[in-house]
């Protein structure tokens, strides 16, 4: 085993690491095991296999982490309460169809980029990984506020997972927490459910809303909004949709024609 370097306090930020329906117990047990080494300790496990004395073997002396981990049965009840969601893909972007390409705004951020981002940043951030066999669906991926992949060679992308799982939280381990607030899921949710409704309001031909919202959703994850810039836009969308139906109500008895 090798020594220690140097050791460093837990970052206010925190990390949620998050595995959705993992295959192999080994690599659960070896993620928990990567997650101790560098200070993380949250894990929720969605849709998990079975984790017996093998996973518990691998994960060694983190033991604890695994053990403590929360699993639950949908993405949605694993985001609960997160500020940010950062999907990971091997994938390459560029490969798939043109209007995925443009939509999920490709290059993906590497390690160090998440990390520079998350500088100073105080909240909750989700970080995703998919099962062993074919990572996080598209479906997955379009919920996330942004994508980080590790740059690997062509004549073989795809990594281990756990082995992915302990590049990540090298690079997330030297981030260091501050007072700025990243804006509440909840608000970022009912932003995008905000601005759907203003897109329909307005006649946005129906065929693009989806990949509009997700070009939002990614445009909102690199701004990296606080609580209140989220709120003023709330705000900003709920004066024009106010201003929207005053004209199509005409105008009233005191307005001049």
């Amino acid at each position: 085993m090798a020594p220690f370097a140097w050791s460093r306090e837990r970052m206010s930020m925190n990390l949620r690491v998050v595995l959705v329906e993992p295959l192999y117990e080994g690599n659960v047990g070896s993620v928990a095991r990567a997650m101790k080494n560098f200070g993380f300790e949250e894990l929720v496990l969605v849709n998990p296999c079975s984790i017996e004395d093998f996973g518990l073997a691998m994960a060694s002396h983190a033991r604890d982490v695994l053990l403590a981990a929360r699993r639950v049965c949908s993405l949605e009840e694993a985001l609960e309460g997160a500020n940010l969601v950062v999907g990971t893909t091997g994938k390459r972007l560029e490969e798939q169809q043109r209007h995925l390409r443009l939509h999920l705004r490709v290059p993906c951020l590497t390690p160090g980029g998440l990390a520079r981002k998350l500088q100073g940043k105080e909240g909750t951030v989700a970080l995703l990984l998919g099962s062993e066999d074919c990572g996080l669906t598209n479906d997955d991926l379009a919920i996330c506020d942004l994508v980080v992949s590790i740059p690997t060679s062509m004549r073989y992308p795809i990594m281990n997972l756990s082995h992915a799982a302990a590049i990540l939280f090298y690079e997330l381990y030297g981030v260091e927490g501050g007072g700025v607030e990243m804006a509440h899921r909840e608000s970022l949710l009912l932003l995008q459910d905000r601005f759907r409704s203003l897109l329909q309001e307005a006649g946005y031909p129906e065929h693009k809303v989806e990949f509009t919202q997700l070009m939002l959703r990614r445009v909102l994850g690199r701004a990296e909004l606080t609580e209140r810039e989220a709120r003023t836009l709330l705000g900003v969308i709920k004066n024009i949709r106010w201003r929207m139906d005053s004209c199509e109500s005409g105008p009233s008895p005191q307005d001049p024609e």
